[in-house]
């Protein structure tokens, strides 16, 4: 399996501190099956700031450790970005980075409470200049919440989505449960991830949010997600259907 998300690199945000700590998030990692990991550290997110170069660099050093720890888990190099008005300029800089460094397909990170009012245009901006955005945890996204016709529209106009696994599985709550099924049933979810950051508080828990994709929505559902992570790393095109509105209901309400 592969891990398209998560803050496996020591030292450089909310993820791992130590490299004492990023062996034990890989040695997880390696347990559930996981060959390859995307470490996608924050960037332009208010707190961290972590650019291209610093990122290739980090990957480089904890896979060299790895091979000395003889842990059999690959890291890639990826990055988690806030959505900002410059990304485009940025990535034509060299300070964005592209998932294993393809030129097709960026994690894109909305603030918890709403969606900027620019993003669209944004996305779509993106996709003219040859990048596919990916939107990360929508799950969490309180507009996304309140207003499923804003993620509808998004994920119509062209960019791919992302659940995190322990929302999936229900270790965030019944109403982020709900609401990512309503995602994976009306083909708004492209791929599942474990977003971890610790081994404990926000562990690696993949292959769980998988089994509970393949009971509830069946395992050609399970094998595409699989698939599309694969897909994604070698920046190929991703297996997707076609969209469906979510009617609201008041059962979601906010969280």
């Amino acid at each position: 399996m592969i891990d398209i998300h998560s803050h496996i690199l020591p030292g450089i945000d909310d993820g791992a501190s130590t490299i004492e700590e990023s062996i034990e998030m890989a040695k997880q990692a390696v347990s559930e099956g996981i060959t390859k990991v995307v470490a996608t550290p924050h960037h332009r997110n208010g707190s961290f700031d972590n650019e291209k170069k610093v990122i290739l660099q980090e990957v480089a050093i904890l896979n060299k450790e790895f091979e000395r720890e003889k842990i059999d888990l690959k890291v890639i190099p990826g990055q988690e970005i806030r959505i900002y008005g410059d990304m485009i300029d940025d990535y034509g800089r060299g300070k964005l980075l592209s998932i294993n460094e393809t030129g097709t397909y960026l994690l894109i990170e909305f603030p918890q409470s709403h969606v900027p009012a620019y993003a669209n245009k944004l996305l779509f901006d993106l996709q003219i200049s040859g990048l596919i955005p990916i939107i990360v945890h929508p799950e969490r996204n309180q507009e996304f919440i309140e207003n499923p016709k804003r993620l509808y529209q998004i994920v119509k106009e062209g960019s791919l989505c992302q659940l995190t696994a322990s929302a999936v599985t229900g270790q965030m709550g019944k109403k982020v449960k709900q609401f990512s099924h309503e995602i994976i049933t009306h083909n708004l979810a492209h791929f599942i991830a474990s977003d971890s950051h610790n081994v404990k508080t926000r562990p690696c828990d993949l292959r769980k949010a998988l089994d509970t994709v393949e009971n509830k929505f069946g395992l050609s559902m399970r094998y595409m997600m699989q698939e599309n992570a694969e897909f994604l790393i070698e920046g190929k095109v991703v297996q997707k259907e076609p969209p469906q509105r979510i009617h609201k209901k008041k059962r979601l309400g906010i969280f």
